[in-house]
């Protein structure tokens, strides 16, 4: 009958399409039962002693003694993170190399630099939200203000003395979203560290900056400087006194800075879900909830899919600061 050779190659056609599936399924189905067999590199697009490289050696350790394969920390600091990221998304997909990052380089990064070779969504997949932490508004010891109110009107009497400053871009955007949410005017100095850019609050250089939560806790509680404001969702532990930005009267600026794992895109999914099951667990034991405590970390060990969703909305957020204060950085 005329047609049937056509409906014998689409059936034919159909078949070989189902078996290559079924033999893919099957490979993958493999490939997870003896994953890991040789050692995991965890990349870290920084020098040793961050909060990233602690978190890669502290998780990376735990997996090691968990799946019986070494797991190997990868420095590659550079270019702001951007070398280290760079080499990780083009890694081989097959679960052996991870990334752990922070979020300046997976939301913030993206948001300023316009010819990035990387996008975060596209050529990565969430694995867990490891940690979080706050950043705090703090002040020179010589300013005259003790609240946020009393800040913002400050500014707006004295813009000429109205300056903040910070060591990368991630504090520059969150000084750009106080500005957009208060309507204060304020001048941004760049500082080549964090240590440059305290000692620039110590002695007065700077009026106000946001900084670490961590980091300048001693340098809080020694007197060093003035904390006004945390802007985490809710009072820390840290600092209970201190109130939220919204509890001051600064809506709609709550920001959690984060660090956590990525898998290059196209990890197959049975890869992903074993490393983000035992990462979830790994984060939940005692001995390593009190190590990252030490270091003012609040610990997460989110699920993939509630990673995917917070890295989303901090991209939209932050791009939205950048394209208002017209921020873009050329590589």
């Amino acid at each position: 009958m005329p047609g049937t050779p056509f409906r014998s190659i689409a059936s034919s056609a159909a078949m070989l399409i189902a078996l290559a599936s079924a033999v893919f399924a099957q490979a993958q189905s493999e490939d997870l039962r003896s994953y890991p067999s040789k050692p995991i590199h965890i990349v870290v697009a920084a020098s040793a002693g961050g909060i990233n490289d602690i978190l890669a050696r502290v998780i990376g350790q735990k997996l090691a003694e968990s799946f019986g394969q070494p797991v190997v920390v990868d420095n590659r600091p550079g270019a702001a993170t951007i070398l280290g990221t760079e080499y990780a998304a083009r890694s081989r997909p097959d679960g052996y190399t991870l990334l752990s990052a922070p979020m300046a380089s997976m939301a913030v990064t993206p948001a300023v630099y316009p010819k990035l070779s990387y996008a975060p969504q596209r050529d990565f997949v969430p694995v867990s939200l490891i940690a979080s932490y706050s950043y705090l508004l703090a002040v020179a010891n010589a300013a005259p203000v003790r609240t946020i109110p009393e800040l913002i009107a400050y500014i707006k009497a004295n813009p000429a003395k109205a300056n903040a400053g910070g060591a990368s871009v991630t504090f520059q955007l969150a000084v750009e979203m106080f500005k957009q949410r208060t309507g204060a005017q304020i001048q941004y100095i760049p500082y080549k560290g964090s240590h440059e850019a305290n000692l620039g609050l110590i002695s007065g250089e700077l009026l106000l900056s946001f900084v670490d939560s961590g980091p300048a806790a001693p340098l809080i509680k020694g007197g060093q400087f003035r904390a006004l404001a945390t802007t985490a969702p809710q009072r820390t532990a840290t600092f209970p006194e201190l109130p939220t930005m919204a509890e001051a009267g600064v809506a709609d600026m709550a920001v959690l800075s984060w660090s956590g794992f990525f898998a290059p895109a196209g990890t197959p999914a049975g890869i992903v879900k074993k490393l983000e099951d035992e990462i979830m667990r790994i984060v939940q034991l005692p001995e390593v909830r009190d190590r990252l405590r030490a270091q003012e970390l609040d610990l997460v060990g989110s699920s993939s899919a509630e990673f995917a969703r917070i890295l989303a909305q901090d991209i939209a957020t932050w791009s939205a600061i950048a394209r208002t204060a017209n921020i873009a950085i050329e590589p």
